[in-house]
């Protein structure tokens, strides 16, 4: 197995070893969402390490190092290279009518792509609306392929692990 860092792919874990799934939910019970074989297609491609852990509400390093340990590697002392996005006060654009709303539990509990779904909804709405994404968990590899698709994103965490990702197009 090649060396695990922060940015090796989800799918790519899952690829490399047959119990690869039962070791991340083992490590975060949140991490259970990767029985839903849409997301192992699709997101499962796109996040990596880093944001995997984000999404499972976790210390990137904790993840990628307790994962280095269940194939043994070597764990590794990363200082603050993983900093996460600085939390900014909600934009003013925020408080706009949200034209779509869209729950990702109820997506992927149908076995529904949510970054699927969400460029679906885009295609809907015109330029400046905002859709918003309710989750029980930070849409971390959503987040980051609607920043390079250039869309203006805010995310808050609205109660504990509940989230509402606000997307500009």
């Amino acid at each position: 197995m090649k060396e695990i860092t922060l940015e090796t792919k989800i799918a790519e874990l899952l690829n490399s070893r047959e119990d690869m799934k039962d070791i991340l939910i083992a490590i975060n019970p949140k991490f259970k969402k990767l029985n839903n074989p849409v997301l192992r297609r699709t997101l499962a491609k796109i996040a990596g390490v880093k944001q995997a852990a984000i999404v499972g509400g976790m210390d990137p390093i904790e993840l990628l190092n307790q994962l280095r340990k269940a194939v043994g590697q070597s764990v590794v002392e990363i200082s603050d290279t993983t900093k996460e996005r600085e939390q900014q006060e909600a934009p003013a654009w925020i408080a706009d009518e949200v034209k779509q709303r869209l729950n990702a539990n109820a997506i992927l509990d149908s076995e529904r792509n949510p970054l699927a779904e969400l460029h679906h909804a885009l295609k809907s709405v015109e330029k400046g609306d905002v859709i918003a994404i309710e989750a029980d968990f930070q849409p971390e590899p959503l987040i980051d392929e609607m920043l390079k698709a250039g869309h203006k994103v805010f995310t808050q965490e609205v109660a504990p692990s509940q989230f509402v990702t606000y997307i500009q197009k």
